[in-house]
């Protein structure tokens, strides 16, 4: 039975997550490194104040699938199509290398209890790249709705799905155990899918039509997130798959019906307000001081270091394949370089399977917060000489 005692924790954690939120912003960093920060400082490994409780782990994994909704609900497949030929490109490549760069890493430094599947699951984090940290950047230099910046857009969007993807493989593995096979796996989470498309599809027009019907627009959200955890449920439960793919699957589901955008900017409140804080913070609390060795320590600046390049090489190459020049190939690179919450949400998921050791979290959260600081100051390097051209055009 909880005690009173949960009300101040989560009334710290709150109000703490904002105050450091709003000054990480300042720096022109995301909020999540604030929220990350919080609950590092208030956890076990440096203040103490909050312990990682069932009550806090259980709001986050609440917290973590309405994250992933909002994403899917914000993916706008329209402008997916605009970026075309070079942001799928661009995707593939940006998601291969990081991929191949983690699980080179993670076998080098040989650190697990399930070798291959960690490994892989290492490179999976890798693979997520931050669209609001990059999007924030391109729209304060004026270059956000240029040739570039939609390319990165679009292709930052296509890396998260194509990561969900590979994480929901990857927990198939996990969760199937022993007697899991390829074939086994692969024909669950193609079932699940199928299963998606079936309920998905009459669901999204009966919305509709209720929608058209009805002005009062209030029930909307709350339909759309029966809706949610009814996928996250049955994914998990029947198919093995995350619960967070199952939430993404039906965010894009939604994405597609009339009051996507009302729908959207309700949750945005649910999870600003108390769900997005605890679970970013959850991942702080988390974070084991005493397991950082010389060990872990050169894994971390290994891993920082490979997450920068392969972004860079991949979305890069994918650039410059894609017909780009050398510049712009460059910027689309940097533009890729960031992690930030599905890397953490992928580290969570992880950890809660039994594929990572919770030792984990300190290594990932302080890739998130590098590659977060990193990105907008190398950005805006490589957009110096565009900017200073069109200022020149105009007389500036």
């Amino acid at each position: 039975m909880l005690g009173i005692e949960f009300l101040l924790d989560l009334a710290i954690i709150i109000v703490s997550t904002k105050l450091l939120g709003v000054i990480t912003k300042k720096f022109h960093l995301p909020q999540v490194v604030g929220a990350l920060l919080a609950g590092l400082f208030l956890g076990p490994a440096f203040l103490g104040v909050i312990g990682d409780s069932d009550f806090i782990k259980t709001l986050a994994e609440l917290g973590v699938i309405i994250i992933m909704f909002s994403a899917g609900v914000e993916v706008d497949i329209n402008e997916l199509k605009s970026a075309g030929k070079a942001a799928i490109i661009i995707a593939i490549l940006g998601v291969t290398f990081p991929l191949l760069g983690g699980f080179l890493v993670a076998s080098a430094f040989n650190m697990s209890f399930q070798p291959l599947l960690q490994n892989i699951f290492i490179g999976v984090i890798l693979t997520a790249t931050s669209v609001s940290i990059t999007v924030e950047t391109l729209k304060e230099m004026g270059k956000l709705r240029g040739k570039v910046g939609t390319i990165i857009l679009g292709a930052a969007i296509l890396d998260d799905i194509l990561g969900i993807i590979i994480l929901t493989v990857i927990t198939g593995f996990a969760g199937s155990g022993s007697e899991g096979t390829i074939g086994s796996v692969v024909l669950k989470i193609i079932a699940f899918f199928f299963v998606a498309l079936i309920v998905g599809i009459p669901f999204n027009k009966m919305f509709n039509n209720y929608s058209r019907m009805h002005k009062k627009k209030r029930r909307f959200p709350l339909f759309a997130f029966g809706f949610c955890l009814f996928l996250a449920y049955i994914g998990e439960k029947f198919f093995g798959v995350a619960d967070i793919a199952g939430a993404f699957i039906a965010g894009l589901i939604v994405s597609k019906t009339v009051h996507s955008s009302y729908i959207h900017r309700r949750f945005e409140i649910l999870s600003y307000m108390m769900l997005s804080p605890l679970f970013f913070a959850s991942i702080g609390l988390s974070i084991e001081i005493e397991s950082f060795n010389l060990q872990m320590l050169w894994f971390t600046l290994v891993l920082l270091g490979v997450a920068i390049m392969t972004k860079i090489i991949g979305g890069g190459l994918g650039a410059r394949l894609s017909g780009l020049n050398n510049k712009e190939s460059l910027q689309v690179g940097i533009g890729m370089i960031a992690r930030s919450e599905v890397a953490l949400i992928v580290t969570n998921k992880g950890v809660s399977s039994g594929i990572l050791p919770s030792s984990f979290f300190a290594p990932i959260a302080i890739m998130v917060i590098f590659t977060s600081i990193l990105t907008p100051i190398l950005l805006k390097f490589s957009f110096t000489d565009t900017i200073k051209n069109i200022k020149q055009k105009k007389g500036i």
